[in-house]
């Protein structure tokens, strides 16, 4: 049985060893995290949390999709990374929080939409981790597992191949959800973008 504080301990050293130049990195993701923002079909006054929101870069999108009367929040595990998103200006967009998905300080059932941009292979738990999210989120209320890159484009990047267990393929994914209380509604993998959008289950 892995030890949970070592799961965080891997995940913050990564993306805290990543924090500081993030955003020079992908200079030319916004007007793909806009996009699937605009998918996930937000309302003014909704309420929505970014989950593992890293440097913030959904967080303008999500304001812009909610307006001055929506919540939007933005959970990391990693400080470096929050600081980032502060050094950015996105703390204006939204309420930053220092937090863990797999144990959210938030009522069940208090989020119309949770957005999670590239969050789903850093989960140490999946099943329970999206259940998590789900707790949090209305019955009928959305989830967008995103990346602005699709698995293939990501795989060749990294010098790697798609290995059958990949839980952003399709036949792993739509199962996955289904056992943690989402529902999948669509699902998409291009070079220039992968969009999984679900629905909580009543």
């Amino acid at each position: 049985m892995r030890n949970m504080n070592d799961d965080h301990t891997h995940v913050q050293d990564f993306f805290t060893a990543r924090a500081a130049d993030w955003d020079s990195r992908f200079p030319d993701d916004g007007p793909a995290y806009a996009a699937a923002v605009a998918d996930l079909g937000l309302r003014e006054g909704d309420r929505v949390l970014d989950a593992g929101c890293g440097t913030g870069r959904a967080l303008p999108p999500l304001r812009a999709a909610v307006g001055p009367s929506g919540v939007v929040v933005g959970a990391d595990l990693t400080p470096a990374m929050l600081q980032a998103a502060v050094r950015a200006g996105r703390h204006r967009d939204g309420r930053l929080m220092l937090a863990d998905v797999a144990a959210l300080p938030l009522r069940s059932g208090c989020l119309d939409a949770v957005f999670a941009a590239g969050l789903i292979a850093h989960l140490p738990r999946p099943v329970d981790n999206l259940r998590e999210l789900a707790r949090g989120v209305r019955p009928g209320g959305t989830l967008a597992l995103f990346h602005p890159i699709g698995r293939a484009a990501l795989a060749a990047r990294q010098g790697r191949r798609i290995s059958p267990d990949d839980l952003r393929a399709e036949t792993n994914l739509r199962p996955l959800l289904a056992r943690s209380g989402w529902r999948m509604t669509s699902y998409t993998d291009e070079d220039a973008r992968f969009l999984a959008l679900a629905v909580r289950a009543d």
